[in-house]
C-alpha cells in the first residue's frame, strides 16, 4: 500500500521534532521533510522530486505564515492537501481556512489518534469536517456566503448534481458509478466537470459550494 507523504512546517522545533517522531512509528505514513517557516517550506518543495500528499501546517508563523503559505500552495501545489493545526484554533475560522484552501483546521491540542484519524480522512476524501465544524460553518455561509447567479453555460445538469451530492458523501468515484449506473470513467468526467463548473479546487470546495447553492445541508454531510 502506497504510504502518505507528509511534510511538517511549524516554526516551533519541539513541536516538528514530536510530530515527526511520532508520525514516524506509523506504517502507513512517511514524512520527506520538515520545515521551520513558509520560505523553508517553499524551497525545499522546489527541490523536492516527490511532492508530499499532506502538509500539517501551523496558522502564526514569523514571516509568512499559514494562511500565505496555504494561498500559495492552492496556486502552485493544489494536489497538496492543507491540514492547519494551530493554537489559534476557532471555529469561527472555518469558512475563512476552506475558503482559503484548508481541508483540514485542528488545535494544537488534539490528540494523537484523532491527528491520525484526520490524516487518513483527509487522504481519503480530501477534507476532514467535525460535527461542531460544520454547524459553525453552516451558520457562516447562511449569513454572510452570497449566492452566486449561475449562466446556462455554467448551471449545473441533474446528473452532475446526483455526482455533486455523493461527492459531499464521501463517495468515491467507483462507488458513484456503482450507486448511478455509470462506469467509473463518467463518474471521473462529471467530478472533473464540477471542477470546472464550480471554480472549486478540492473537494472541501466542492461541499462548500453544494452547501452554498442548497444541494446539499450542513447536516446531510457525514459525520467523522
Amino acid at each position: 500500500m502506497d504510504k502518505i507523504r507528509i511534510v511538517i512546517t511549524d516554526d516551533d522545533s519541539l513541536i516538528v521534532s514530536l510530530l515527526k517522531g511520532f508520525l514516524q512509528t506509523e506504517d502507513n505514513i512517511d514524512v520527506l521533510f520538515t520545515a521551520n517557516s513558509g520560505t523553508e517550506l517553499l524551497n525545499k518543495l522546489s527541490e523536492e522530486t516527490i511532492e508530499p500528499n499532506i502538509l500539517l501546517l501551523d496558522l502564526k508563523m514569523d514571516g509568512m505564515d499559514g494562511v500565505a503559505v496555504t494561498e500559495h500552495l492552492k496556486v502552485n501545489y493544489p494536489d497538496i492537501k492543507v491540514i492547519v493545526i494551530s493554537s489559534h484554533y476557532q471555529k469561527s475560522f472555518m469558512g475563512f481556512m476552506i475558503k482559503t484552501g484548508v481541508s483540514a483546521f485542528l488545535p494544537k491540542g488534539v490528540s494523537p489518534q484523532e491527528l491520525l484519524e484526520v490524516i487518513n480522512g483527509v487522504y481519503k476524501q480530501g477534507f476532514y469536517f467535525k460535527e461542531d465544524q460544520l454547524a459553525a460553518l453552516r451558520g457562516q455561509i447562511s449569513v454572510k456566503a452570497p449566492k452566486p447567479s449561475l449562466n446556462d453555460d455554467a448551471a449545473l445538469s441533474d446528473r452532475e448534481m446526483e455526482v455533486l451530492r455523493l461527492i459531499c458523501q464521501q463517495k468515491t468515484a467507483k462507488e458513484i458509478g456503482e450507486i448511478l449506473f455509470i462506469t467509473q470513467r463518467t463518474a471521473e468526467g462529471h467530478k472533473n466537470n464540477l471542477f470546472v463548473k464550480t471554480g472549486a479546487r478540492n473537494i472541501a470546495g466542492l461541499v462548500i459550494y453544494a452547501m452554498q447553492q442548497g444541494i446539499i445541508r450542513a447536516e446531510e454531510l457525514p459525520i467523522i
